[in-house]
């Protein structure tokens, strides 16, 4: 049996809007997925460190205040610096397909933006994890 897809989300900057992510937190609970949610107010070397301590399988972060392609390559600049440089960053939020194809570029492994429905969300966790699709969702 394996053991459950670890995952840490967070968001970065002063971006308080955290309805959608704490959304997801629970989907993927649901999905029986192991889930750490660490809040709003973190700098992206916050979440690396705790990504590389926890050594979690995927990072999730959510922008909705347009700070998404900055705050991004941050985190992946910190997410190297920690040596965790494998574990996919998933973005959520309000991302246009332009900075979603930049995002892509730069490394984040893929952008779910508001509308997703949550079972597609569970799936791109599963895929960035390296799972094969659950038989039930």
């Amino acid at each position: 049996m394996r053991s459950p897809i670890r995952v840490l989300l967070g968001k970065v900057g002063l971006d308080t809007h955290d309805r959608g992510i704490k959304l997801v937190a629970l989907w993927l609970r649901d999905a029986g997925m192991e889930v750490s949610y660490i809040g709003p107010y973190h700098s992206p070397e916050e979440l690396a460190e705790v990504a590389a301590q926890e050594d979690v399988d995927v990072v999730g972060v959510s922008f909705l205040d347009g700070g998404h392609i900055g705050w991004s390559e941050d985190l992946l600049a910190s997410m190297r610096a920690h040596g965790a440089s494998d574990i996919p960053v998933i973005v959520g939020g309000t991302v246009s397909e332009d900075d979603r194809r930049l995002l892509l570029t730069a490394g984040i492994f893929d952008v779910a933006p508001p509308g997703t429905p949550l079972d597609i969300v569970v799936e791109i966790f599963r895929r960035a994890a390296k799972f094969p699709p659950s038989e039930t969702s």
